[in-house]
C-alpha cells in the first residue's frame, strides 16, 4: 500500500472497496506496510473523511443501538425477576468487594458451596478482569450495573468485527456481519442469562483477530493477555488461536500463543484457584476419561473413536454445535480459524459431570460466537478469491466492491454517446442513471446479507423474541407480589432469598441463596408457587416453608405465593455462615431440571 491508501488494509481510495487477500495478511502488513494502517485517504479522493464520517457515524449507531437494545431486554427481565441470585448476586456481591477496595467475597456462593461467608470468587473462577467493573459501583451500587455494563461489552464487539470483515469483504457486507452477530442466539442466549465474565470475551476476541489481521502485533498480544484474565480456560482460546496462526504459518507467534494459553490455564487452574480458597479439581467433569488432564487428554488419543463418540452423543450435543455453525452457512469451516473454537468446545463436549455446558440455553455458546463469526468471514473471503461467483444487483446500497484482485470500482461506461461535461444539466442525470445502473455484488456479500437477514427471522425463536410481545412489557399480580415481598427486608439485613428475588434485595441487604439447606437467617423470602433454583418443584419449596415455621419463624408476608419470614438471629445463623452445610442441589444431584 502507498500514499493512495485509506484507513483500512486492502482498500484502495474510496472510489471502490478492494478486500484484500487474508493469507499471509499477517506478514504482507508486517513487512513494511503497517505504517500505511491508518494513514488518511484524502490524499486520493476529497470525498474520502466524508466516506469515513458516514462510516463511523453508522458503525457507532449499530454499536448504540445494541447496545440499547441489550439493556432495555436485560432490565425488563430483572423488573419481570427473571434474574437469579446464581449468578447475578454472586457477581454482583464480587464486584461491591473490588469497589470497596475489599476481596471479591461472595457470600451467596460461600454458603452454598459449604465454604463459609467470607469465600472469594478467584477461587470458583480465575476472572480478575471483573475488577474493571468496580468504578461502575461507585456511580450506582447495584445487580442493575452489572446488566448495563454486559449490554455495552458485548455492543462494544462491533466495531472491530466491522473493521476486519471490511477489510475482507467490504463496508456494506461488514454491516451485515455486526447485525448478524448483534442478533446472534449466543449473544442473546447470554444476555438473557444474569450476568456472567463472558460479556469481555466477544469484543477482546474480536479486537485479537483485527489487530493482528492489520499487522499490530503488541497490541494483539495485549488482547490475548486480557482474555486470559477472563476466566480460566481462556488460555484454551489463546492457544486454539495460536494452533490457527501456525496453520497459515505464523510460526512464532502461533507456538508462543499455544504455549502461553495451555501454560496459562494450568496455571490458573492448578496454582491460582486453589491459592484463593478454591479446588483445582471442583469443575472437573471428565471422570469416564481419567482423573487428571494428562490422563484424560492420553485417554483421548490412544481412544479416538470413544472420544468421538463422547462429542456427539446425546443428540443435543450436535444440535448445540449446528446452532452455532448453520446461522452462519457452515462457512466457519472454509476457514483454518475455526480450530480456535475446537478446544473450548471439546471442553464442553467430552463432560460428563455437567450436563448443561451441552446446552444452548446458557451463556457457554457466547465464549466462541466471535471467533466462528470470523472464521465465516474469513471462509467467505477465501470461497470468494477462489470462485470468483458474483450476482448483479439493482440496489445501490449494496456498493460492496469487485472481488480481490479486480482493481478499483469504476463507474459504468454510457452504451453510446460523449460523456456529459460537469456543468449542463445532463451531468446529474446522467450520474442518477449511472447509481442505478446494475452492479456486480460478490457472492460472498449476498453472504453476508443473508446471515442478517436469517438472524431477523430468527428473532420470534430467540430469547430476543420476547421484545416482541406486549405482555413482555406488562407487570401481573405476581410481580407486584415480588416487589413487595422484597420490600419488607429491611436494609442491611441478613435474608435468604428464593433464587429471583435475590438480585432485588442484593445492593442493600446481605442475601443468602434458599436452597432447600436451613440457614437461619432472621429474614427469609420463599416463593410457594414458582419453580426455582434449585428446587425440583414448587411443593419443595413450600416444605421448606412449613419446616421453617415448624422452628421459631413466623410470617410476616403472603401473597400470590411468596412467602415472608422472620426470626431473631441466634447462634445457629452464625454457625451457618461459619461452618454451613452444602447444598448437593447446586450440581445438579437432585434435580433433573438442572442437570
Amino acid at each position: 500500500m502507498g500514499s493512495g491508501s485509506s484507513d483500512f488494509p486492502g482498500e484502495r481510495g474510496v472510489g471502490g472497496t478492494v478486500p484484500a487477500p487474508w493469507h499471509g495478511m499477517l506478514r504482507t502488513v508486517s513487512a513494511g506496510t503497517a505504517g500505511a494502517v491508518g494513514r488518511s485517504a484524502s490524499v486520493v479522493s476529497g470525498q474520502a473523511p466524508l466516506t469515513r464520517r458516514r462510516a463511523r457515524t453508522r458503525v457507532m449507531a449499530l454499536t448504540f443501538g445494541a447496545a440499547f437494545g441489550y439493556a432495555t431486554y436485560g432490565l425488563i427481565l430483572f423488573r419481570r425477576f427473571r434474574d437469579g441470585t446464581f449468578d447475578l448476586v454472586i457477581f454482583d456481591q464480587a464486584v461491591r468487594g473490588y469497589a470497596h477496595l475489599r476481596a471479591p467475597m461472595s457470600m451467596a456462593r460461600g454458603v452454598a458451596d459449604g465454604i463459609g461467608a467470607h469465600f472469594n470468587v478467584l477461587g470458583d473462577h480465575w476472572s480478575p478482569i471483573l475488577a474493571l467493573l468496580a468504578p461502575l459501583y461507585w456511580i450506582h451500587d447495584g445487580p442493575t450495573t452489572l446488566i448495563l455494563a454486559q449490554a455495552v461489552l458485548f455492543a462494544l464487539a462491533i466495531p472491530p468485527l466491522w473493521m476486519f470483515t471490511r477489510r475482507l469483504l467490504g463496508p456494506g457486507a461488514a454491516y451485515f456481519v455486526c447485525g448478524a452477530y448483534a442478533l446472534s442466539l449466543p449473544v442473546a442466549a447470554a444476555i438473557s442469562f444474569d450476568f456472567h465474565e463472558v460479556a469481555f470475551v466477544p469484543a477482546m476476541t474480536a479486537v485479537l483477530a483485527e489487530r493482528l489481521q492489520a499487522g499490530r502485533r503488541a497490541q494483539a498480544v495485549l488482547a490475548a493477555i486480557a482474555l486470559l484474565m477472563v476466566k480460566e480456560d481462556m488460555g484454551l482460546l489463546v492457544a486454539g488461536y495460536g494452533a490457527y496462526l501456525l496453520l497459515i504459518r505464523e510460526r512464532r507467534l502461533g507456538v508462543s500463543f499455544m504455549v502461553g494459553g495451555v501454560a496459562a490455564t494450568w496455571l490458573s487452574t492448578r496454582v491460582l484457584i486453589p491459592a484463593f480458597g478454591g479446588s483445582a479439581g471442583f469443575y472437573w467433569a471428565y471422570g469416564q476419561l481419567g482423573g487428571t488432564v494428562t490422563g484424560a487428554a492420553w485417554h483421548v488419543v490412544t481412544h479416538p473413536v470413544e472420544a468421538l463418540r463422547m462429542a456427539v452423543t446425546p443428540g443435543v450435543k450436535v444440535s448445540t454445535m449446528l446452532s452455532l455453525l448453520a446461522p452462519l452457512g457452515l462457512l466457519s469451516l472454509a476457514s483454518p480459524m475455526v480450530v480456535a473454537a475446537v478446544p473450548l468446545l471439546l471442553e464442553r463436549m467430552l463432560a460428563t459431570g455437567y450436563p448443561s455446558w451441552w446446552t444452548t440455553e446458557y451463556h457457554y455458546d457466547a465464549f466462541i460466537v466471535m471467533v466462528l463469526i470470523l472464521a465465516a468471514v474469513d471462509g467467505a473471503a477465501r470461497i470468494q478469491r477462489r470462485t470468483h461467483v458474483q450476482v448483479v444487483s439493482v440496489r445501490p446500497w449494496l456498493r460492496i466492491g469487485p472481488r480481490a484482485g479486480a482493481g478499483p470500482a469504476r463507474a459504468p461506461v454510457p452504451a453510446s454517446g460523449p460523456p456529459a461535461q460537469a456543468g449542463t444539466r445532463a451531468g446529474p442525470a446522467r450520474a442518477a442513471a449511472v447509481e442505478r445502473a446494475p452492479r456486480a455484488v460478490p457472492l460472498a456479500s449476498v453472504w453476508a446479507m443473508a446471515v442478517c437477514v436469517a438472524a431477523v427471522a430468527a428473532l420470534p425463536w430467540s430469547p430476543f423474541g420476547q421484545l416482541l410481545h406486549p405482555k413482555f412489557y406488562t407487570v401481573n399480580p405476581r410481580i407486584n407480589a415480588a416487589e413487595v415481598a422484597a420490600s419488607m427486608v429491611p436494609d442491611g439485613a441478613l435474608a435468604e432469598a428464593t433464587d429471583y428475588v435475590g438480585p432485588h434485595l442484593s445492593g442493600r441487604a446481605d442475601v443468602l441463596l434458599l436452597d432447600g439447606t436451613p440457614r437461619w437467617a432472621p429474614w427469609v423470602v420463599a416463593d410457594a408457587r414458582g419453580l426455582d433454583f434449585p428446587f425440583c418443584s414448587p411443593a419443595r419449596q413450600a416444605a421448606l416453608v412449613r419446616y421453617l415455621e415448624a422452628h421459631g419463624y413466623t410470617q410476616a408476608f403472603s401473597r400470590d405465593g411468596y412467602v415472608v419470614l422472620r426470626r431473631p438471629a441466634d447462634a445457629r445463623t452464625q454457625a451457618a455462615l461459619r461452618h454451613p452445610a452444602g447444598a448437593s442441589e447446586l450440581r445438579g444431584n437432585g434435580c433433573a431440571r438442572y442437570r
